[in-house]
């Protein structure tokens, strides 16, 4: 009898700690994944504030230098609140290229001061020619091409991440 009321308690303590609900559906609580599908890298979100408005990205995180040299080179797609950071530590001069890269994208540089220095709109794929930050940057956000211009996103712009 012991026996078989640990049992049941140990089966309720398991149900509860279900990811289903309790009617049965999956919890979507967790359902966003912390890492990105294709590149492995960690998802978080990104927001630039422009004219008091908080507009907010999903993107991976290129923190290691073998995934800044890799970026979004291949990709054929990205949706449109998605993106990649690029964060440098310490802050320096950046130049990015768009070679392999397949989709047309903003290249956004975030000044020392966590505000965008300058942009490099719709960048060209697979073009070697160098986009140079306009000073020392502290990160680099790249969204698909267009997309700045479309949310109103301009130099002088706040980002945080």
């Amino acid at each position: 009898m012991r026996l078989k009321r640990m049992v049941l308690g140990l089966g309720l303590l398991l149900a509860a700690c279900s990811p289903h609900s309790a009617d049965g559906a999956a919890s979507t609580a967790s359902a966003s994944p912390s890492t990105h599908p294709v590149s492995g890298l960690p998802i978080v979100p990104l927001t630039v504030t422009h004219a008091g408005k908080a507009i907010v990205f999903r993107v991976e995180v290129a923190a290691t230098s073998q995934s800044q040299a890799h970026g979004l080179m291949f990709r054929t797609e990205m949706g449109p609140d998605e993106g990649m950071v690029f964060p440098m530590t310490p802050p320096r001069d950046a130049s990015f290229w768009m070679k392999n890269t397949v989709i047309p994208l903003d290249i956004i540089f975030i000044g020392i001061d966590g505000r965008i220095s300058n942009i490099a709109a719709n960048a060209q794929p697979y073009s070697q020619e160098q986009i140079l930050s306009s000073g020392q940057v502290k990160g680099v956000l790249e969204l698909n091409g267009g997309r700045a211009e479309q949310l109103g996103i301009v130099a002088g712009d706040k980002v945080a991440w």
